[in-house]
């Protein structure tokens, strides 16, 4: 048999070239061409391109090993790792699927309850994705429980509120928000960054849901003293007939005080502790996407709040507020806790608070930090700290700035309302920072204030403003497409920025002419004739776009219109009498 050729046309060659590539992803076509970003792209691309583009991509990320600003795990083992790997495609949510992994949360369930000294049999809890969803679930709780008692009572539900530090994490300003309950806060003040247990107390009425009672504050790392909320507000229950609770949020404490510290009574050993939440990606030493709300009662939990469904294949409770969820983070946490046991987590907490304490006396040793966080187990494994001196020419955020270009990560902020004045620098100890890490750190952080300290005030602003300005680059937000592909890039951007200028009313007023005018500190709309919040440039544009006022708006200018044909009226008619008598 005789095999004959055929010339390939030109159209088929281009063809071939466009499907094949080099071994080497840097000498393929697509180290040259721009990567998709914005729009899904015409063609596909091999898998070894499309991981080694994302990869190299990531690698301008910061190392989460070096993040000191963030409290959740960064280090797991090997074992614990390939479990979650061979796991990853389970979804927790099918519990007639995967019988066994659903046990296991129900096993952590009931070790964790019993760490936090649960009473009896009872006691119920729940996997989350983080303690965010936990509050969420214990707010709606305590909110519905509290509506059931005012109907039994025929009394109003309409005034729900829900009492707490000014300091609380934000997932609680978004429970109230979003579950519209009204905010009581207890505010700090100056050598006082916790909340104050008779401040609580007395804030309590009959339409007070609960107290948060924090474990471990965001700001600081301290414990809140929850046996004398609980104590106080037992007195006050038994005058007044109510049956206020308390809720604790030992979203970072949870993990740490039972093995630091177990002689502190903050748990269900307390009457009126109804229920806790715990974050497993925090102190529970397992990567980001779990935590855990236990109830001492499933009295406290209502019935009605628990959604019974059969469409997985089984019949099963639900009480979570999103439906899918991986089952990786929660075979984690069972790993954590069997292989670890209470040995295992006692060394390990010890060592981080006695790391905790290494650093808050090496700052101090230095003379130029005042530390603000406890020690000796009294709070969480971090170090809250401020510069000692009043009258340099840098401050705490600058200090953060320069570290980064160490590589270090610290968060620099301001303390809570009403201690809004105070600036602190904060680091997180986490299981992989040991002290050999703890020691460059300081060495760093000595060089940074070394550096600091020979800068001139100029130098300094000039490194803020510009820092300021990357910033504001850096938040540009899409504006327009204009039907183009993402090789071409081809988009217009609106830069939301401020460029680094102090915002003021004078600066809303000016961007709104004639629309406000300012009032003892106050912005106050012409038309509406009612103050504005002005320091967020969206709240203002929302105003003015509101229906109500454009409708003030008309009405004023129709009156002005109207004033200006009675004018001219009047001012016609005294022309023409003034012609007449001349």
């Amino acid at each position: 048999m005789v095999y004959l050729s055929r010339l390939i046309s030109d159209k088929e060659t281009e063809e071939r070239d466009d499907q094949t590539f080099s071994t080497s992803v840097y000498g393929s076509r697509w180290d040259i061409e721009p990567i998709p970003k914005y729009s899904l792209p015409e063609k596909e691309m091999p898998p070894n391109v499309a991981y080694k583009l994302i990869r190299d991509d990531l690698q301008l990320d910061g190392n989460p090993v070096l993040n000191l600003a963030a409290f959740l795990t960064t280090y797991m083992e090997d074992e614990a790792e390939k479990l979650m790997t061979e796991n990853l495609s389970k979804n927790f949510i099918d519990y007639e699927e995967y019988p066994i992994t659903v046990e296991f949360q129900n096993r952590c369930v009931n070790i964790i309850a019993r760490l936090f000294n649960a009473p009896s049999d009872e006691t119920i809890g729940v996997s989350t994705v983080g303690s965010s969803e936990a509050i969420m679930l214990a707010v709606l709780a305590m909110k519905r429980l509290w509506k059931k008692r005012r109907i039994a009572e025929g009394k109003p539900t309409d005034k729900p509120n829900l009492v707490m530090a000014a300091s609380v994490q934000v997932c609680w300003e978004k429970a109230t928000r979003y579950f519209e309950i009204e905010e009581k806060f207890v505010y700090l003040s100056e050598g006082t960054y916790v909340l104050q247990p008779e401040k609580a107390v007395e804030l309590v009425d009959e339409n007070t849901i609960g107290i948060c009672v924090i474990l471990g504050s965001t700001y600081t790392g301290h414990y809140e003293d929850v046996k004398a909320v609980n104590d106080l507000l037992l007195v006050k229950n038994k005058k007044t007939g109510w049956d206020v609770p308390i809720h604790v949020d030992a979203a970072s404490g949870g993990f740490v005080a039972p093995f630091v510290n177990p002689d502190i009574v903050w748990d269900f050993r307390l009457e009126l502790v109804r229920s806790i939440n715990v974050s497993g990606h925090k102190y529970g030493l397992c990567y980001p996407g779990v935590g855990w709300a236990i109830w001492k009662s499933k009295k406290y939990l209502p019935d009605e709040l628990v959604f019974n469904i059969n469409y997985l294949g089984s019949d099963q409770a639900s009480f979570t507020l999103n439906f899918s969820k991986s089952a990786a983070n929660i075979i984690a946490q069972y790993y954590v806790l069997i292989r670890l046991g209470r040995q295992g987590f006692t060394s390990i907490m010890r060592n981080l608070m006695g790391t905790t304490d290494y650093l808050a006396t090496k700052l101090e040793s230095t003379n130029k930090f005042e530390v603000l966080s406890d020690r000796n187990g009294n709070g969480v494994p971090l170090v809250a700290f401020r510069l000692k001196a009043k009258d340099i020419h840098y401050d705490e955020f600058d200090v953060a700035h320069r570290l980064r270009e160490h590589q270090w990560i610290i968060p620099s902020y301001t303390m809570a309302p009403h201690v809004n004045h105070i600036k602190l620098l904060r680091v997180v100890i986490r299981e992989d920072f040991s002290r050999e890490r703890c020691d460059l750190f300081m060495t760093d952080l000595m060089h940074t204030i070394d550096y600091l300290d020979k800068m001139d005030k100029d130098y300094i602003h000039k490194k803020r403003s510009a820092a300021g300005e990357w910033k504001a680059l850096k938040s540009i937000s899409l504006l327009a497409f204009k039907d183009q592909s993402h090789k071409t890039n081809g988009y217009n951007f609106l830069i939301m920025a401020n460029r680094n200028k102090k915002v003021s009313i004078a600066t809303r007023i000016s961007e709104h002419p004639v629309v406000f005018r300012e009032g003892d500190e106050v912005m106050f709309c012409n038309y509406c004739d009612h103050s504005i919040e002005w320091k967020v440039k969206s709240t203002v544009d929302g105003h003015c776009n509101s229906k109500t006022h454009i409708k003030n708006n008309r009405i004023y200018e129709n009156k002005e219109q109207l004033k200006k044909r009675v004018t001219l009226s009047t001012a016609k008619i005294a022309s023409e009498s003034k012609k007449k008598k001349s």
